[in-house]
């Protein structure tokens, strides 16, 4: 059984990383002349990628789902409100210090220090982890306060200076990410049993779309009242590699300083969670050693994944947008359909991505397949990207896409069933995980840079683009179902195990 899920995982992470590298390798020998040693450190790069994703995702399988799960329902099993609300604000805090994602956009946001924005915005997940929470013990429609929170954010964004705009949306894409997704939705799945078992699938969807919120109007607060640093943002470059050897020199020089922030990310976790074994919970052996070995499964695939993104797909995608974006105009605008191109593809490297869909799969007993909600996703990155490449040579203000985009996807979800817009919004977050903050970023910081645009203003804001239209396309996935359902006789009378995700018919994905 061990052999078969390894063997899935490392099919499941050959397939998410070779378009990519195929994308790549195309470009550099055709019309983007990479150096050498920049493409030999790539393809290291997806090496250790693929072996972090297989490491990650047996992981978070073995120990972040099933501890968030058992946190949720012990605690709501106490059926004392305020326990619940305590616990959630404090996981809320603790698991956002810890996510990768947000480390990597810090480190790429030269004009906030570090500790302000990690705070400001873990402090943002927290808030609204409490209001999430607060929602489903009360039975508050979640399209309400999508549309009551995205007015709050917008009204904030009036007001804040352009350097911090799109740095605040970005923040609500990148906390979503491979530590958070897990715990925080299985986490959802433990309290949601609190409202009875013909509400707990609804609910238990919809936690990471208000966690995604918190983080925008916590950094446009922050932009009301805090400077920020000048900064002046340098090319990213890899040093020149000429034999094997200083090759995997350069990865072992970067593991430490992962090894020590992934340490520092799971550790609170896990020091949480085995006092609350201690205290409340008394697992058996047998469940709490796999939890145990999940957690080192996940570690090391987090070492190994941010540590070939670092020192491989950083560059590698800042390398690639420079020298698109030096062809002359109108040529330059090549890098419209190839940004699309790639971001079809490296949503499918996004670990969270296969969490959701597992998760999914399994809330709706398969009814809303995991590949549909994939295909989705896909087609709405590719079309994020190419809309921040038109924002990176035109410098058209981030606002201009963000308004129409999210009173399209509020609007929306008024008329799809409630599940494929909490799944929508939940998927948002998932889709602008660490390949976006580690390639697709620094591509557009590479293109802007190129063309003289202003990166702060222009190439930010590529996350949070990737958040947003998946919340369009999922829906839009959702009316076609629904029309689907209602022309195919066979199909309206069935209700199957959706019947409790609100008064729409749902056919099978």
């Amino acid at each position: 059984m061990a052999k078969d899920v390894i063997k899935e995982k490392v099919s499941e992470a050959i397939q998410a990383i070779l378009p990519v590298v195929a994308i790549v390798l195309i470009l550099s020998v055709t019309i983007v002349p990479m150096p050498t040693h920049v493409v030999m450190v790539f393809l290291y790069s997806c090496i250790m990628l693929m072996i972090g994703m297989v490491f990650f995702t047996i992981g978070a399988e073995q120990a972040m789902g099933p501890m968030g799960q058992h946190v949720g329902t012990r605690i709501t099993q106490t059926r004392k409100l305020w326990l619940i609300l305590a616990v959630g604000l404090l996981l809320g805090f603790m698991i956002t210090v810890s996510e990768p994602d947000l480390q990597v956009l810090a480190n790429q946001v030269q004009s906030i220090p570090n500790r302000v924005l990690i705070f400001s915005v873990s402090g943002g997940v927290a808030l609204f982890l409490l209001a999430a929470l607060l929602r489903m013990v009360l039975g508050i429609p979640l399209q309400r306060l999508l549309v009551f929170f995205y007015v709050i954010a917008f009204i904030l964004a009036y007001f804040a200076p352009p350097d911090f705009l799109a740095v605040a949306f970005d923040s609500g894409g990148a906390t979503t990410g491979p530590m958070t997704v897990p715990f925080i939705m299985a986490f959802g799945i433990g309290v949601s049993t609190l409202r009875g078992a013909n509400r707990s699938s609804q609910d238990s969807f919809g936690l990471i779309s208000l966690c995604s919120i918190g983080p925008i109007i916590a950094v446009l607060i922050l932009s009301l009242i805090f400077k920020p640093e000048d900064a002046t943002f340098t090319p990213i470059e890899i040093p020149r590699v000429l034999h094997s050897l200083q090759l995997g020199g350069m990865f072992l020089m970067e593991m430490p300083d992962q090894i020590h922030e992934i340490t520092q990310s799971v550790l609170p976790i896990a020091v949480f969670f085995l006092i609350f074994q201690v205290v409340l919970l008394r697992l058996e052996r047998k469940p709490l050693l796999r939890i145990i070995h999940g957690i080192v499964c996940t570690f090391i695939g987090l070492v190994l994944f941010l540590t070939g993104a670092n020192v491989g797909f950083i560059p590698a995608g800042f390398d690639l947008g420079a020298i698109l974006a030096t062809m002359p105009p109108p040529l330059n605008s090549v890098i419209i359909p190839i940004g699309m191109l790639i971001g079809y593809f490296i949503v499918k490297a996004e670990p969270a991505v296969y969490v959701l869909m597992k998760q999914v799969e399994d809330i709706t007993s398969g009814a809303i397949s995991g590949q549909a909600l994939l295909r989705s996703l896909c087609i709405g990155v590719a079309v994020s990207i190419g809309l921040a490449m038109v924002r990176v040579l035109t410098g058209l203000p981030l606002l201009y896409l963000l308004v129409p985009g999210y009173a399209l996807a509020l609007l929306l979800s008024f008329v799809v069933p409630p599940v494929f817009t909490a799944i929508a919004f939940d998927s948002g977050g998932v889709a602008s995980g660490p390949m976006t903050a580690t390639f697709l970023l620094p591509f557009a910081m590479g293109a802007c840079m190129t063309v003289g645009g202003n990166v702060v203003t222009d190439a930010f804001g590529v996350v949070t683009m990737v958040a947003m239209t998946p919340l369009v396309t999922i829906q839009l996935l959702g009316v076609m179902y629904m029309w689907k359902a209602r022309r195919t006789p066979e199909t309206q009378t069935r209700q199957n195990t959706l019947e409790d995700f609100g008064d729409y018919d749902i056919i099978e994905l």
